[in-house]
């Protein structure tokens, strides 16, 4: 996979893109990304991305040209479809399965936007998808942007070391995961649930499904709806 990141503000990428997990899956090849600075893409002298927005009102919007010469120039580099990806406040909330479909793609293209927005033309004639991460402002898309790529890296074949550990992660069947514990068995005076020490491994397995439902239950019943296992 091959992943592209269009900003304003490549620095804020370095510690992301260069530690743990998404480190070594680019040293494994598994992912390349890169991160490119829109204002190499402007034709202006002063290397201008934004500017006021037409009808009036309070801050700058960034301009589409620089944005469609960026993604142009990225595709030409490109074998195979690339996924455009704007990362705005208005676009649908990011979750599980959209990580799953976007981690199949063979190039994603993320647009962080900034000030007050992005021209309008880029949403319609550019962008294949509007992602937000929540229901809050945030200054740009950078942060939005590293989210995804942390998400989407490690749904990627043969990025994590245990091939099994993704099928037991929350929102795995819309499902919160249920309580884990390690060494010493017991602390102060709290200890581990016995299930876990006993080595029958059936009791196990149950013990934590049923975990699962109890906390989804609890914390996300709107999980629950989706789920395909019994309460």
């Amino acid at each position: 996979m091959r992943i592209d990141i269009i900003t304003i503000f490549p620095g804020m990428f370095s510690a992301v893109l260069n530690e743990s997990i998404i480190k070594r899956a680019q040293q494994k090849a598994k992912v390349s990304i890169f991160v490119h600075d829109l204002r190499h893409y402007t034709l202006d002298k002063h290397h201008k991305v934004d500017d006021r927005p037409f009808g009036g009102g309070s801050g700058m919007i960034m301009q589409a040209e620089p944005i469609f010469r960026a993604v142009q120039a990225i595709k030409k580099n490109v074998k195979g479809k690339s996924r455009v990806v704007l990362l705005c406040p208005q676009g649908k909330s990011f979750n599980q399965a959209m990580a799953k479909k976007l981690s199949k793609c063979v190039n994603l293209i993320f647009i962080c936007g900034h000030y007050e927005g992005v021209d309008e033309r880029v949403r319609q004639y550019l962008a294949d998808d509007e992602i937000s991460i929540g229901d809050y402002v945030l200054t740009g898309g950078e942060l939005p942007a590293m989210v995804l790529v942390d998400s989407i890296v490690r749904l990627i074949p043969g990025v994590l070391g245990d091939k099994n550990s993704l099928n037991f992660e929350s929102f795995e069947g819309n499902l919160l995961e249920y309580p884990q514990y390690s060494r010493p068995a017991k602390f102060k005076r709290w200890a581990v649930p016995e299930v876990l020490v006993s080595g029958a491994h059936d009791k196990i397995s149950s013990w934590r499904n049923s975990e699962a439902l109890k906390r989804t239950r609890q914390r996300r019943p709107d999980l629950l709806k989706k789920s395909n296992r019994k309460e």
